[in-house]
């Protein structure tokens, strides 16, 4: 539904009418927050054994550049690509509570803070990236327990329990999910305003 403006002819979705039609609906419910508001709604009833936090990569095309500063669109280069990165906070099956939108660029654990306020689980899962004292601090304040590796230049290794973070497949399996949708691991939007909305989108779908 999102995606039927990329087809400039409309000749693929006749019953749709003119691609401009589509998109400014969907710009239009973007602005009213419609999509957040319908993913909000499927995640009344989360899982909160487990919560757990993670990022990923999607290539950002030239369409989707404008002038100047793209960063507060979420636009921006990591290793050469043009880029966003998309930060998520998964329960423990896998189904999607908060994302953020960045540039590429952005460091994982910059937004945990974010991703964290809410709804939080018995245990707080997350990789090595996020792998630093004061964020377990924070997980640990919230009234849950952090299973977080630490990162290879730690002087004292936190224990954690391995068996738990294997749950934290969940999150992986997610961004597997979203990416089969080409207009999440492709980025058109010059908006990050409409690129969230899509992702709304999406994740109230799986």
């Amino acid at each position: 539904m999102g995606c039927l403006e990329r087809e400039p002819s409309g000749e693929n979705f006749p019953i749709y009418g003119n691609w401009n039609t589509v998109f400014k609906r969907f710009n239009a419910w973007s602005k009213k927050e419609i999509f957040s508001g319908l993913l909000a709604f499927c995640a009344q009833d989360p899982d909160l054994e487990y919560i757990s936090i993670d990022a990923t990569i999607v290539r950002a095309y030239a369409c989707a550049a404008g002038y100047g500063d793209q960063t507060n669109e979420g636009l921006g280069r990591s290793k050469g690509s043009f880029s966003s990165k998309i930060h998520a906070k998964v329960d423990a099956l896998g189904n999607p509570l908060k994302f953020v939108v960045t540039s590429g660029h952005v460091s994982d654990i910059t937004q945990a803070g974010i991703l964290l306020e809410g709804l939080t689980g018995a245990y707080g899962l997350g990789d090595k990236d996020y792998g630093s004292k004061t964020l377990r601090e924070t997980i640990q304040q919230q009234g849950s327990k952090p299973v977080i590796p630490s990162r290879s230049n730690a002087l004292r290794p936190y224990n954690y329990d391995k068996n738990i973070y294997k749950e934290r497949h969940v999150i992986e399996c997610y961004f597997g999910k979203m990416k089969n949708y080409r207009r999440v691991f492709s980025r058109f939007d010059k908006s990050a305003r409409n690129f969230s909305s899509f992702l709304s989108f999406v994740g109230a779908m799986i």
